[in-house]
């Protein structure tokens, strides 16, 4: 639930002390991407963006944050809203992207926000005031991230207590950030002189102003807390002495010399109340049992203590942190049993006005678990969908035993570990809660009974899966058969939304030992296959099918694909459909049948309905791209390089490994071979780190390849040696095949030099008949002379027939839409792979074989 009042601009009192000096340092920050104003509390951060956002001219989105915040979803879902207001129609693209939630490091949520950004036509201001109580790395990585890419009419203010914890020297470098700190908040001497002047009754020297400033040093909230002191002073002179700075702690004593000076139904009401982030009269009336909450809040922010309307209509208030961290240490301490009381009473009220989300937070604080389970239990899909960190706090909260009989909460919560990557944590959980659950047997009913234990034995089988020991994976699945045949709900979920990870969903991303993942497969396709509805089949048999096609059996390949292809039950599955096309599209290119092959990834766009559409698109393109390499349409595959936003420089991420792969191959297919390698190189270190050797092996591969076609054969020839150690095992062919006709010519060479002894590395575990058997698959005997007809890709064979029609370059560019650039690339491709220097060779060459 949005909470409008986040929303606000601060209202600001009419008798503030002007400004100016402030006022031109903050809108300087016009001129730059991010304004950060970075104090402790109590140096007016809040009121000063408060009075300039009101007076710059700007729309202004306003943001303001409390630890609840701390959640991806829910703080970009308030910007979303926030921007909104000022900008109508804005970010329809955006909500259903952010309502997944982030992924380790792709941002395809910030990227569509900053897209929407880009069409705003004018200045915007986006505001967000309280930053420091944002804890979660993934939050400080999409602000960085927009930071990096935000839109020039575009600028953040950021309001902070603490520096950012993000980096900010390059903004710096660049001029692109701007910095306001404690020393340009403060109130200088004439600011001070016009505070007590104009907002006080209290007549004071100049020397005695003076000495508050020397005091104080110029701290806003603390020049406030010390005319509130002063006022009830018989010695005015004396009570300044008293602030010499002796005190620890110079905010509390102040703050208990101002408490203490009122009433006592006053400061009930004031310690009773600052539990609570917002209040209105309603809310601070249950929570104190006063009737008058309307007027206790109306005559509190006339005395200036502390407290803030949050909208024009003076519904809604907040206290400054300052005072609500000192009344709330201070109810703490003094009266244990009166906070538990008060956080109890707001979570009533809360939960009574609809608000689950923050009657949880006190039902927490006042050690009422069963009632904070009871209402997790009650919005437990919503919250698994969509505020997993927020679920993680909570449980990690509660106690042990309070939810030891709801055993969804556990499995959920176990869920949402394995999905954030928390396996350690879920592993441990999954253990206890096999225990557990087995003693609520005859606790409740045997249907109960059954669907628990068919649960936590599906993340048994999970946990074993990640631990790559799929004999025990199978075993549990027997017993998931056994106690819930028509399968664990757990199984599905997801459905068509974007996960971000490919270790569920591709199994041989995950599994090295594809002689164990054979057996593992085929069972359990043969088992579930006869179920009608039964949709976790698809995951299944779309990592057999690329198995399969890995060992060349495309026929058996292909028949896996059709038949869930042709299943009702998988159609609403996205992730499913996705990689069940990519591999029948693979399956097509290496049958011959190119057209087809293109053809199945772009008929799968228009299949894809689900709210994550964008998401997918990135994957389905990545996939696009290779095609398009292999076919030899190489503007194609520049332009998805250009739209799609990576670069060689990226952060490498397992999670999008095949994007990565997808990039390189376009890199090096386009000359830019140097990235190309920069790129595997750090691919490479990752996946072996990960220990994932299908990714690794196509990697290495790829490494021979450019440094092949860089004229480094030595070099080339130990990644390949690498591969080809690291594949035989497991029997891999296609990824070798598929790297076309050079990868022919160099395991031809480098067959010869093992069997002539003129390898660096003598000591090659590689086999001979290893090599000769993917020789074979290619249909290449080791000596044999080949047709360029088998060398060329169908492109080159194009542009060939073109040349051959007397065409320039630039009027084959014209004929098929590529750039000049792009034929010039094409001809050198094909000078090398025919073993010629110009044209008029190439021509006669390829006469010979009718091209």
């Amino acid at each position: 639930m949005i909470v409008s009042t986040k929303l606000h601009i601060p209202r600001v009192r009419n008798s503030l002390v002007s400004r100016p000096r402030l006022m031109r340092m903050l809108h300087e920050g016009m001129d730059a991407k991010l304004t950060l104003v970075s104090a402790q509390a109590g140096y007016g951060k809040t009121t000063a963006l408060s009075e300039w956002a009101k007076q710059c001219g700007s729309p202004v989105a306003w943001v303001s944050l409390d630890k609840q915040d701390n959640d991806w979803i829910r703080l970009w879902s308030y910007v979303l809203v926030s921007v909104q207001e000022q900008v109508p129609g804005f970010g329809e693209t955006v909500r259903s992207m952010i309502g997944i939630g982030p992924t380790e490091t792709l941002e395809p949520a910030i990227a569509a926000l900053l897209n929407e950004l880009n069409l705003v036509n004018s200045e915007l201001v986006i505001i967000f005031d309280d930053y420091h109580v944002i804890e979660l790395p993934a939050i400080h990585r999409s602000m960085m991230y927009l930071l990096e890419h935000l839109p020039p009419r575009i600028h953040l203010y950021i309001a902070s207590r603490t520096e950012l914890p993000i980096p900010t020297a390059r903004l710096l470098a660049k001029g692109e950030m701007h910095k306001i700190n404690i020393n340009d908040l403060r109130f200088q001497l004439d600011e001070g002189l016009a505070f007590f002047r104009d907002m006080t009754d209290l007549v004071l020297t100049q020397e005695q102003v003076a000495e508050l400033f020397h005091q104080t040093e110029g701290w806003i909230s603390g020049l406030q807390l010390a005319a509130l002191s002063l006022k009830r002073s018989d010695n005015i002179s004396e009570t300044i002495q008293q602030f010499s700075g002796q005190q620890h702690h110079i905010s509390d004593y102040l703050l208990e010399e101002v408490f203490r000076h009122q009433s006592e139904p006053v400061q009930a009401f004031l310690l009773q109340t600052s539990i609570l982030n917002r209040m209105n009269h309603s809310l601070c009336e249950a929570v104190t049992g006063q009737m008058n909450g309307q007027e206790q809040l109306e005559r509190l922010e006339q005395r200036n203590l502390f407290v803030t309307p949050l909208d024009d209509h003076k519904n809604w208030y907040r206290y400054h942190h300052l005072l609500s961290d000192f009344l709330q240490q201070l109810l703490f301490r003094t009266e244990p049993d009166k906070w538990i009381e008060v956080h109890t009473l707001a979570a009533n009220w809360l939960e009574e006005h609809g608000l689950d989300e923050e009657a949880v937070d006190h039902y927490l604080e006042g050690k009422q678990a069963s009632d904070a389970v009871r209402l997790i239990e009650k919005n437990l899909h919503t919250l698994v969908q969509s505020k997993s960190v927020v679920l993680i706090r909570w449980v990690s909260a509660l106690p042990e035993d309070s939810f030891a009989e709801k055993p969804m909460i556990e499995l959920f919560y176990i869920s949402v570990l394995l999905g954030v990557g928390e396996w350690e944590a879920a592993f441990r959980r999954v253990e206890q809660a096999k225990v557990r659950f087995q003693a609520l047997q005859g606790k409740m009913s045997d249907v109960e009974w059954n669907q628990v234990m068919g649960n936590i034995y599906f993340f048994c089988s999970v946990t074993s899966y990640l631990q790559k020991d799929l004999e025990q994976t199978s075993a549990y699945f027997e017993l998931v058969e056994q106690y819930v045949p028509g399968g664990s709900l757990f199984q599905t979920m997801g459905r068509n939304r974007y996960q971000g990870y490919e270790l569920f969903d591709d199994h041989l991303a995950h599994i090295n030992d594809l002689h164990a993942a054979d057996a593992y497969l085929s069972k359990w396709i043969a088992i579930w296959g006869s179920k009608k509805e039964y949709p976790f089949l698809g995951y299944l048999s779309a990592s057999y099918s690329k198995l399969l096609y890995e060992w060349n059996r495309l026929d058996e390949a292909e028949h896996v694909v059709s038949q869930v292809l042709g299943r009702k039950d998988m159609e609403p599955f996205a992730r499913i459909l996705i990689h069940m096309a990519i591999s029948a599209s693979r399956i097509q290119q290496a049958k011959g049948n190119s057209q087809h092959a293109s053809e199945l990834l772009t008929q799968l766009k228009h299949r894809i309905d689900s709210p994550d559409y964008e998401l997918f698109m990135l994957k389905i393109e990545a996939e696009q791209a290779c095609l398009s390499v292999q076919q030899g349409f190489l503007q194609e595959a520049l332009d998805w390089l250009q739209r799609c936003g990576l670069t060689h420089t990226d952060e490498v991420s397992r999670n999008r490994m095949a994007e990565h792969l997808s990039a390189a191959r376009v890199l090096v297919a386009c000359e830019r071979m140097d990235e190309g390698l920069y790129l595997l190189e750090r691919m490479q270190a990752l996946l072996v780190k990960e220990d994932a050797l299908r990714d690794r092996i196509k990697v290495s591969i790829l490494q021979s390849v450019v440094l092949q076609r860089l004229g480094q054969p030595e070099a080339s020839f130990i990644h390949l040696e690498t591969a080809l150690r690291l594949a035989e095992p497991q029997g891999y062919i296609r990824s070798f095949i598929d790297e076309g006709p050079i990868m022919a010519e160099m395991l031809s060479a480098f067959l010869k030099k093992v069997e002539q002894g003129s390898l660096t590395r003598n000591n090659s575990q590689v086999s001979l008949t290893y090599v000769k058997q993917l020789l074979l698959a290619m249909d290449t005997k080791p000596d044999e002379n080949r047709s360029p007809k088998g060398i060329l890709t169908e492109q080159e064979k194009r542009i060939l027939r073109l040349v051959a029609g007397g065409l320039s370059n630039k009027e084959i560019a014209q004929r098929l839409y590529i750039t000049g650039e792009t034929v010039k690339f094409h001809m050198k491709n094909v000078y090398r792979k025919l073993g010629v220097n110009n044209r008029i060779q190439a021509l006669q060459h390829a006469k010979e074989w009718m091209i």
